[in-house]
């Protein structure tokens, strides 16, 4: 029964539910902007994707995306989204613009935040769902990660330089939105320019995985500083697409045990990231570990990402979803 993450999480009663089935009752709104816009949409998991009215993970320009909160909301908007989550990468500064934007519509918009963490020398990404961004504790700890974001984007930048790619810190620069953050997603939509790369996800495996240029060491938050500070801010703590990180089965089941002891309240299950099987086998991780299901496109920008706002397949069955607790 094991998938390609080898299995991580196994029922002791050898229950191994694959059949999915929405988790929430999908709105007749939804349902028609679905018809609209996706009718012969293949869905990276390997399923036509419904239209799912909760998108827990996006990002806008504050971070890596190309659209601006505003724009961002809009999007969400004409897609028919009851509940779109901007997780901007360690900065909450565009929630505000999202939340006024959203004023009057029938969309919610969750605050939130996508915090970079350093587990066992692999970095790790841990969202913040419901956190308030005015909170003190939050806004230090961010506040410090981004200070050292540019520092690694200097490196990656004398990394690419010694493997002949010349330019490609100030290269990054013409793409950062926001002086705030350089990421990793603007090394890329370099390389692309430069003919380097085909596409974001041929320059992340070609450049960015360890070993290559785009790939230093960096020591971000401790996982269990990043439960807090979303804590602190009243936020529910989520590990982001799990099946990406590469752990073996033994660290896999090493890291969920830990993130439950600090008091980690979710997975993500259905991501980009995550083949079909990946999302079952997180969706066992979900269950054995007693962790809630989040659910989210990780959006960035309407050309490049794979799956576009709530183009999302349901939660598989057994898990109970994080809005649950709302």
């Amino acid at each position: 029964m094991a998938g390609p993450l080898g299995g991580h999480c196994v029922y002791t009663n050898g229950i191994f539910l694959t059949e999915f089935a929405r988790s929430a009752s999908h709105n007749g709104r939804a349902a028609q902007v679905r018809a609209k816009h996706d009718a012969d949409a293949t869905h990276p998991l390997g399923k036509i994707a419904p239209m799912s009215p909760f998108d827990l993970h996006t990002h806008s320009t504050i971070s890596d995306g190309t659209l601006t909160p505003t724009r961002l909301v809009q999007r969400a908007l004409a897609r028919g989204l009851d509940v779109l989550a901007l997780t901007d990468h360690d900065d909450t500064g565009g929630i505000d613009e999202a939340r006024r934007e959203a004023e009057g519509t029938p969309l919610r918009v969750l605050p939130g935040v996508e915090i970079s963490v350093t587990w066992e020398s692999r970095t790790l990404h841990i969202v913040g769902l419901n956190v308030d961004p005015g909170n003190d504790t939050l806004a230090a700890g961010l506040a410090a990660i981004r200070e050292g974001r540019d520092v690694r984007a200097r490196r990656i930048g004398e990394s690419f330089a010694k493997a002949g790619i010349h330019g490609a810190f100030e290269g990054a620069k013409r793409y950062v939105t926001s002086e705030r953050l350089v990421s990793r997603t603007h090394f890329a939509r370099f390389l692309i320019e430069r003919g380097h790369a085909r596409s974001m996800q041929d320059a992340f495996k070609r450049y960015m995985r360890a070993g290559r240029p785009g790939h230093v060491e960096h020591a971000w938050a401790a996982l269990g500083d990043a439960v807090s500070w979303i804590h602190a801010a009243g936020g529910q703590a989520v590990i982001a697409h799990p099946a990406r990180y590469g752990l073996t089965a033994t660290r896999m089941r090493r890291l969920l045990g830990e993130y439950r002891d600090l008091r980690g309240d979710a997975i993500e299950v259905i991501s980009p990231s995550h083949t079909l099987a990946e999302a079952e086998d997180s969706a066992r991780c979900a269950r054995v570990f007693g962790l809630l299901a989040s659910t989210g496109s990780d959006f960035h920008d309407p050309d490049e990402s794979p799956l576009d706002l709530g183009a999302l397949p349901p939660l598989p069955m057994g898990v109970a979803p994080v809005w649950s607790r709302w």
